[in-house]
């Protein structure tokens, strides 16, 4: 577990609200000129590093701009643990790593409080949630009790410990890893978990070309340490202020909710989206299309975003599995199901 830095906590009454306020609106063209603008040197420098995948970068992104987690799940070696680092490097704010372990205690991702002999009283040392970007390396080999340590922190971006609440600077993003293929020693998360991570991507394998550009930039120096700041927090403070307000029309709203229950009726489906997985891909839509330079949420936002918004939370009947059939299957078959709907004047 190691960290660059990371902003002293202060402790707050368990209802405090975020730090930033939650303002509706339509964005103005500057707000999305910004938005675009600072997105694309954060892309452009996260590429340098992860080759051959702007569509992972995009929605790492999205992620991000949509106040929200990130889980990036794949086999060993195809940039995992890259892709977060990169993304951490190019915003100058707070990031601290942490590698999951069967021994990791809940107390070193939260903190614990120690009696200080000078002063008499308990002090509070924060853990290593305490940072803008927090990136937690092969998650599912921590313990089911480490692991739900970080339910109340990716959820209410807060922490409690010994009755004390202590809020998280904002930005924050969880950005994990976990790798589907070996089990030996792992704890699979468990299905309230997966559901604070607003989406899910794959890394898969490069493409010939890509690979072949790797050896060349990765072979005898590491790009990653080249990587500097394109943007601080205080610029991400505002995107997500300008992504909050990209408008989304009623009919919009309800093809969100028509997906997600369609989700629940699925023969092929035992457990369908959660509500807070429709309430994420609506925040998600409304930042794809601010990084679309859009100040409005069209459907196409929505189906691009649906399998890696839903497909981890979804748990497959075993006629699906036995018909080798994933989630992400499902969920597109659902979009190409469910009605889009027409458009309406603003």
């Amino acid at each position: 577990m190691s960290a660059l830095s990371a902003p002293r906590p202060s402790p707050v009454s368990a209802s405090a609200s975020d730090t930033v306020a939650h303002l509706p609106g339509v964005v103005e063209g500057s707000g999305l000129d910004e938005l675009t603008r600072v997105a694309g040197l954060i892309a452009a420098a996260i590429e340098t590093v992860v080759e051959g995948k702007p569509q992972v970068v995009r929605t790492a992104l999205t992620v991000l701009l949509a106040e929200g987690h990130l889980l990036i799940e794949d086999v060993p070696g195809v940039g995992k643990t890259m892709l977060a680092k990169a993304m951490a490097r190019a915003i100058d704010c707070s990031v601290r790593r942490i590698q999951f372990t069967p021994d990791l205690l809940p107390s070193d991702v939260t903190g614990v409080s120690i009696f200080n002999q000078e002063q008499r009283d308990f002090e509070f040392k924060p853990g290593a949630i305490f940072a803008n970007v927090v990136l937690g390396d092969e998650i599912n080999r921590a313990s089911p009790k480490t692991q739900s340590a970080l339910l109340e922190c990716m959820e209410e971006r807060q922490v409690t410990v010994d009755g004390e609440t202590y809020l998280l600077e904002a930005p924050f993003i969880v950005v994990a890893t976990q790798n589907p293929i070996e089990m030996e020693g792992t704890y699979p998360l468990p299905e309230a978990q997966r559901d604070r991570f607003m989406a899910r991507v794959s890394m898969g394998y490069p493409s010939p070309r890509a690979e072949l550009d790797m050896l060349s930039s990765h072979g005898s120096r590491s790009p990653l340490d080249e990587v500097t700041p394109v943007a601080s927090a205080a610029d991400i403070r505002r995107l997500v202020a300008t992504t909050r307000g990209v408008w989304v029309s009623e009919a919009v709203k309800q093809y969100v909710v028509d997906l997600a229950g369609a989700t629940r009726t699925s023969s092929d489906l035992r457990l369908g989206a959660s509500p807070r997985a429709t309430l994420h891909l609506l925040r998600a839509a409304r930042a794809h299309a601010a990084l679309e330079g859009r100040d409005h949420v069209l459907p196409d936002d929505v189906q691009v975003l649906a399998a890696p918004v839903f497909a981890h939370r979804l748990l497959l009947t075993p006629d699906a599995m036995l018909a080798r059939r994933s989630a992400v299957d499902v969920v597109g078959a659902l979009v190409q199901r469910v009605p889009v709907p027409a458009a309406s004047p603003r």
